[in-house]
């Protein structure tokens, strides 16, 4: 079995930003140390015969090249021109937020 301390826990706890009760502390100190133990059976494992690998998928990226189609898009006059204010050639709205709500 893992030999957890209580500041292992604590600092797991930290590392997790909880705040842990003295009663959490000593309730969750077997548990995470049951979890250590069986992650720890993976050691075990032979894997010297399996081959590294960064994807298991066998995907690969699909590249298209990139190329406008202006064929039913809108120009930027076109699309601005249903906006009674525009700034540098973008909508221009009101503020939707007015004050800092963290204050």
């Amino acid at each position: 079995m893992a030999k957890l301390t209580k500041t292992d826990v604590l600092h797991i706890a930290e590392l997790a930003k909880l705040d842990l009760t003295e009663d959490e502390v000593t309730k969750f100190l077997p548990q995470l140390s049951t979890i250590v133990d069986y992650i720890g059976n993976l050691s075990k494992i032979d894997t010297s015969k399996v081959e590294a690998t960064s994807q298991t998928t066998g995907l690969v990226d699909v590249f298209r090249e990139d190329r406008v189609v202006s064929d039913g898009s809108l120009s930027q006059d076109e699309a601005l021109s249903g906006n009674e204010e525009t700034y540098n050639g973008y909508f221009k709205v009101g503020a939707i937020l007015t004050e800092r709500t963290d204050k």
